[in-house]
Parts: structure tokens; C-alpha cells; sequence
């Protein structure tokens, strides 16, 4: 059983042990409630899988939350979900299980950690021992394979690469430090900077071209304003918005070089929405990675995309349950 929660929407699936799903439900995020107002959200989605003829197959649960988390307490605080400060989700979704009779055991990720234990599974990081997987989306997160063991750390925030400091004298992070991966290479910083060196978005940057057939009637929409539309931008030869990204790959090729020569990963899987600029994102994280992944024993890390993208949250629930859980009877 697979719950996922995120911002904008609560998911929740049975995953079978080839990793499709069936009985998939979902419902938006809730927004302008309480704690419990989300919470009903979630008890829905566990009413919908209850309702499914394979209910009492299901030998273990996973959650996958956008965070912080604190997996030692079971406790989610996600930034984009306001009402929820240090909520006790998991202890609350395993009593709504038993609640239905399925006592399970139950097992909190963030959504990095799950997103890795997904692409591990049966995504871009499938057949490596050792793999650090990121999403790099208005925030940037992820989470470690260490000898083919998913490794959440005490927490569950180990893998947290967005937080590494890459530039000591950087602009301060919403964090508390400086110079993070996040506030440089995120979607909101990337857009950030473009426009803080002039860049200005093009109507119909996003999908649907220009001269307002993106049906927005000629207006710059929120997404031509984004990452995205600096993605496009920088698709057309604009060379702010190249080098907010040459910034942006930069950035995160010192993070993933840093981490592989800490603890010696063979690849690094990048998600998210700013992945989706594709060779804009991945050719600067490439070039860079040249420079700092320079000792012998890192110089082969390839750097992927991604493969399951909106997949990964539930693959990525269930994939943790399997990998932090004991076996079932």
C-alpha cells in the first residue's frame, strides 16, 4: 500500500511486487483548513483502497510526504502544506488502516528518499550499488543507495543535497545557511536570477507557442515566468536565461561531485520539473562536473534523468516500505 502526499494533491495505490498499481485514487490538497481538514483528505484516499477487492492482500504500508520530515517521530512539517506542523501522520494513517482491518506496519519518507528508493527500484538507478537521486524542482531534495540499501538516515533526511553549501560567501538560504544548492539552482532561484539580470518573460513560453495560442490570451502566464519559461528562453539562444542554468548546473555538478567522492555513488539520477529542460540542465551539469569530480574513483559518475517521473511518489512509497521494512510472515 502506497500513500503520497504532496502539495497539490494526496495519492494513494496498491503496488503488486512488479511494481504496477492498481486501485489508484487521489484528491487535492486541501487548502484553507485545518490539520484535520488535510487529514480527511488522506482518510479518503485510504477509504478508496479499502474498497478494493485486494484490501486484504496488502502486507506493509509506505508513505511518501513532501517535507521536512522526522521519520524518529513519524512527523511531517511540509512547507507547502501549512496546516501541518510536526503532524503525526504516520501514527495517524496506520490507525486509519486498523481502523478498516488492515494493521499494518507503516514506514514515513520524504519525498526524495522515496523518489530514490523508486528510481533504485525500477527506474535510472536500477543495477547501481551506490546512486544519489535528486529533484531539483521550487525546491531541491534527494536521497542515497548505499550498497543497494536505501539509507534515510536517523531522520530520514540523509541525501539532503539541496542544503550543501556550494558558494561559502553565496546569498543566504531559506535554510538558515548560505550559498545552499537550493538557492541556486531550485526553479524559483533559477527564475530569481534570470530576472534579477534582466531576463523577461515571453507570452507562450510554455506549451501551446507564442501570440497567445497557449490560450491565454496573450498574456505572460505564471509558467512563462518560471523555470520553464526561462528553460524555453534559453532553448531560443537567450543568454541570460543560459546562464542562469551554466549557473544552475554548476551549482548542482559541485554537490554531486561532493557527494560521490564522500561516500563513492556510481550515478546520479536527477527529477523533477526543472529536469524536464532537459540537455539546457543536463549539458552545464555535465561540462562542470569535469572540474570537480577530478579523483580517480569519481571520474567515471554519470549523471541520468530520471525515469519514472510522476510515477515515482507511489513507486517510491511502497519501494521505501519494501527496503526499510522487515520481510512479511
Amino acid at each position: 500500500m502506497a500513500i503520497d502526499i504532496g502539495g497539490t494533491k494526496i495519492a494513494g495505490a496498491l503496488v503488486h511486487p512488479d511494481g504496477t498499481m492498481t486501485a489508484t485514487t487521489r484528491r487535492p490538497t486541501p487548502r484553507g483548513v485545518d490539520a484535520e481538514g488535510v487529514m480527511a483528505a488522506v482518510t479518503e484516499v485510504v477509504a478508496d483502497l479499502s474498497a478494493s477487492p485486494l484490501w486484504a492482500s496488502a502486507v506493509r504500508c509506505g508513505i511518501g510526504s513532501a517535507g521536512p520530515v522526522d521519520t524518529s517521530r513519524g512527523t511531517v512539517s511540509p512547507v507547502n502544506i501549512g496546516a501541518w506542523r510536526d503532524f503525526p501522520v504516520q501514527e495517524r494513517i496506520a490507525a486509519e488502516l486498523a481502523a478498516r482491518g488492515a494493521g499494518l506496519p507503516t514506514v514515513l519518507a520524504g519525498d526524495g528518499v522515496a523518489m530514490t528508493a523508486a528510481e533504485h527500484w525500477l527506474g535510472a538507478a536500477r543495477g547501481y550499488a551506490n546512486a544519489l537521486c535528486m529533484v531539483v524542482s521550487t525546491g531541491v531534495g534527494g536521497g542515497l543507495i548505499l550498497n543497494d540499501q536505501l539509507h534515510p538516515g536517523p531522520t530520514g533526511n540523509a541525501g539532503h543535497i539541496g542544503h550543501i553549501s556550494v558558494a561559502f560567501d553565496g546569498e543566504p538560504c531559506v535554510c538558515g545557511g548560505r550559498g545552499c544548492v537550493e538557492s541556486i539552482a531550485s526553479g524559483t532561484a533559477i527564475a530569481r536570477w534570470a530576472r534579477e539580470q534582466g531576463w523577461t518573460p515571453s507570452v507562450g513560453s510554455g506549451p501551446g507557442g507564442s501570440d497567445g495560442a497557449n490560450g491565454d490570451g496573450g498574456r505572460i502566464t505564471a509558467r512563462d515566468a518560471s523555470a520553464a519559461g526561462v528553460a524555453a528562453a534559453a532553448a531560443q539562444g537567450d543568454p541570460i536565461a543560459l546562464a542562469a542554468f551554466d549557473r544552475a548546473g554548476r551549482a548542482l555538478a559541485a554537490a554531486i561531485a561532493a557527494s560521490a567522492t564522500l561516500v563513492e555513488t556510481d550515478i546520479a539520477v536527477i527529477g523533477g520539473g526543472v529536469a524536464a529542460a532537459g540537455d539546457t540542465l543536463f549539458g552545464p551539469i555535465r561540462t562542470h562536473l569535469a572540474q570537480y569530480a577530478t579523483l580517480s574513483f569519481v571520474q567515471g559518475l554519470q549523471v541520468v534523468p530520471a525515469t519514472l517521473g510522476t510515477h515515482a511518489g507511489l513507486i517510491g512509497a511502497a519501494a521505501a516500505a519494501t527496503m526499510l521494512l522487515p520481510p512479511s510472515a
